[in-house]
Order: structure tokens, then C-alpha cells, then sequence
């Protein structure tokens, strides 16, 4: 059964979300993804947003660009926390798609990760249900020993070939 609910208000958004889907794979969450619209399809967003608790999502992560309603409207009707991905625009390069998710008023947070940073709210929304999983919280260690592993694995090649061998490389 799905414990995280990813959504975007349009198939546009997949490249970037995506990437939540990758990490919470790779991290052995069960997750659930749809493209639904707050705006184009309210009745279906309502119900979707109304009933994700009793299917056993713990945590909704949403991207949406421009306007960017989709992840305030779930922390509107979602009593567990809702992570939004602002989505890069054309416009505005993703800056509006920020202001939209981050300036929520008093009562109603949403979470907000970077701007295309699907990645991270899938880490986040990890370490919100390792919170009462302790097999998860071990997991989110050995990623983060990953990540360390990576920079120390970077350093000793730059300090083996030198900074320019490894721009020629990159």
C-alpha cells in the first residue's frame, strides 16, 4: 500500500518529479502518482485529496509551476504534511512557482524543497515516516554514508590527476 502521494498538475512536470519517485524507490517506499489539477479538475483533486489518508498516504509531495495551487490546496484538505516542489517556468524561471508554494497562511504549511528539487522533498518526506521507522531511519543513514562516500571518492581523484585533468574529465 502507497505511503506517499506524488502529484503534479501536468504531465509537463514528470521529468522533475520523477526524481521523488527514483529516491523513494531507492529508499523501498511504497508511492502512488498522478497528474491531477486543483484548477482543471477540482471535484477529482477533492476527492483525491480527501480521501489519501484512509488509502494510507502519510505524506503528499506536489509539484506545480506558475500559479502553483496544488500543493497549498492539499495542506488545505490533507491533515498529514504536504511537501511542495516549486517547478521551474518559463516565465518567471520557477520563482513564482516558490512564492505560490512557500507564502501559505497561518495554519496551512507546506513543506517547500528548491525549485525542481523533487529529489530532496522525497528525502524529506523519508525522514518525516522514519520518524516511527526505525528500518527506514537505518536506510536514510547508509544513503547519507553514500553521499559521503561520493564527495570523498571526488576529492581523492582531484587530489590524484590535479584540477585540470579532472575539467577535462568532467
Amino acid at each position: 500500500m502507497a505511503r506517499v502521494g506524488i502529484l503534479m498538475g501536468s504531465d509537463s512536470d514528470l521529468p522533475i518529479m520523477s526524481k521523488a519517485a527514483k529516491m523513494l524507490e531507492d529508499l523501498g517506499i511504497p508511492y502512488e502518482m498522478e497528474v491531477i489539477s486543483a484548477h482543471r479538475e477540482p471535484d477529482i483533486f477533492v476527492d483525491y485529496a480527501k480521501s489519501a489518508e484512509e488509502r494510507g498516504i502519510e505524506v503528499i509531495i506536489a509539484g506545480a509551476g506558475g500559479a502553483a495551487h496544488l500543493p497549498g490546496m492539499c495542506a488545505a484538505m490533507f491533515p498529514l504534511p504536504v511537501i511542495g516542489v516549486p517547478i521551474h517556468t518559463k516565465a518567471l524561471g520557477g520563482v513564482d512557482s516558490l512564492y505560490s508554494i512557500v507564502q501559505m497562511p497561518s495554519g496551512i504549511p507546506v513543506a517547500t524543497v528548491a525549485i525542481d528539487g523533487a529529489a530532496n522533498a522525497a528525502i524529506l518526506a523519508a525522514k518525516m515516516l522514519a520518524i516511527s521507522d526505525k528500518k527506514l531511519r537505518t536506510k536514510l543513514a547508509d544513503y547519507k554514508e553514500s553521499l559521503k562516500n561520493q564527495v570523498m571518492a571526488k576529492d581523492e581523484k582531484l587530489q590524484l590527476i590535479g584540477y585540470e585533468a579532472y575539467l577535462e574529465q568532467m
